[in-house]
């Protein structure tokens, strides 16, 4: 039986510089709290051993060939050779694992000079960390320096890409990376040639997929289920608190202790202001037009979720009477909230499984992830 992904809680520390937005993990410590021995060969096999048996499963076949490889990167990474090994490169269906065995790695290797990062949330900073060194002769390698520092390992979750503007940064990205001797671990929902689908832009990628197949070990992260769609015996992430409800009737809002619709406001969120219908403390409230229909971004949700902890949602729509741009930007707004690890209220008119319906290409991890919430429907 494979081990069913643990939700994630470590976090990385947050303030306003970015050497610290882009901390580093606690050196030697594993999530069981014992010291890691450094010149230990089975630091990481023992890790990933001791919390399977600690969760009661047992690893799978993909997954225990993903956690070999992953020792031979820790034993290099930790001895004395010059040698750079490939990077590594995880792909499978939602659910499988992938950012568990990607965390895993993280926490368990016994060096300061490591990051982990969403690469939504690398790609914004990095997209606004150009646009600050614009008048610098090389502005991405300006960047970099700031984000990255002395970082040896980097480790990218949820890889994808969709839009071919960010498909020629991703090419110059990952190839200063590799230049620069980084080892660079990524987890995707899809396998390389998989990245930039639409064909009147693939091509025009396939060299960057080149470049991963090349400088990086692709391995498949597979298995028949979602774990995320089992119940959950892991009570620590708070997303999986928060709840869905539905048909969203007044008896339902006043049983939740949801607050009034107030007065619309707005909130200044970078140099622009956007709509939303509730704030107070930690907590804020938007429709998905607010959200979604209008020209909002990556970043936005960002500089909002370093505001506020508890989100409420309102007026979920059927995704598929929607705009591929507003499906796009909820896909991307979920993943946000996900990572960030925000308690989430959503609330629609009909089930969950009706309003995800859609052809965005992302919407399976969205369903994946909204489907852990509780559903809290009326009782006729």
């Amino acid at each position: 039986m494979a081990v069913r992904p643990p939700n994630r809680k470590q976090k990385t520390p947050r303030w306003p510089a970015l050497h610290r937005l882009f901390g580093k993990a606690l050196l030697g410590k594993s999530l069981l709290g014992k010291a890691a021995p450094p010149g230990n060969p089975r630091l990481i096999h023992d890790f990933f051993q001791h919390k399977a048996s600690a969760q009661g499963y047992t690893l799978s076949h993909s997954q225990q060939r993903v956690i070999d490889c992953m020792a031979q990167h820790a034993t290099h990474l930790l001895g004395s050779s010059a040698k750079t090994l490939p990077g590594l490169y995880l792909h499978g269906a939602v659910g499988r694992g992938k950012s568990w065995l990607l965390d895993g790695f993280f926490q368990a290797l016994p060096i300061e000079q490591k990051q982990r990062l969403h690469f939504h949330e690398f790609f914004a900073r990095l997209h606004q960390g150009m646009f600050d060194n614009r008048e610098h002769n090389d502005a991405l390698a300006t960047t970099l320096d700031t984000l990255l520092q002395d970082c040896r390992v980097l480790c990218f979750d949820e890889f994808h890409v969709h839009d071919i503007g960010d498909a020629m940064l991703i090419s110059r990205l990952f190839k200063a990376l590799f230049r620069r001797g980084i080892l660079l671990l990524v987890t995707s929902n899809y396998p390389p040639e998989g990245l930039l689908p639409n064909p009147l832009y693939h091509a025009r990628f396939k060299p960057v997929i080149d470049l991963i197949n090349t400088r990086m070990q692709v391995m498949e992260v597979g298995g028949p289920h979602d774990y995320r769609s089992q119940a959950r015996t892991d009570h620590s992430q708070v997303f999986t608190h928060g709840q869905y409800v539905w048909p969203a009737t007044l008896q339902q809002r006043q049983a939740l202790h949801l607050p009034d619709r107030a007065q619309p406001l707005e909130l200044t969120v970078g140099t622009r202001q956007m709509p939303a219908w509730f704030c107070h403390g930690s907590t804020v409230g938007f429709s998905f037009g607010d959200l979604c229909d209008q020209p909002t971004a990556v970043m936005d949700y960002l500089e909002l979720c370093r505001r506020f902890d508890h989100w409420v949602i309102d007026q979920l729509p059927c995704l598929a009477e929607c705009s591929m741009a507003a499906q796009q930007r909820f896909i991307n707004l979920i993943d946000v909230l996900y990572d960030q690890d925000k308690h989430l209220v959503l609330l629609g008119q009909r089930s969950l499984h009706e309003s995800l319906g859609g052809h965005a290409i992302d919407l399976a991890r969205t369903r994946s992830r909204l489907g852990q919430l509780v559903e809290v429907r009326e009782v006729v």
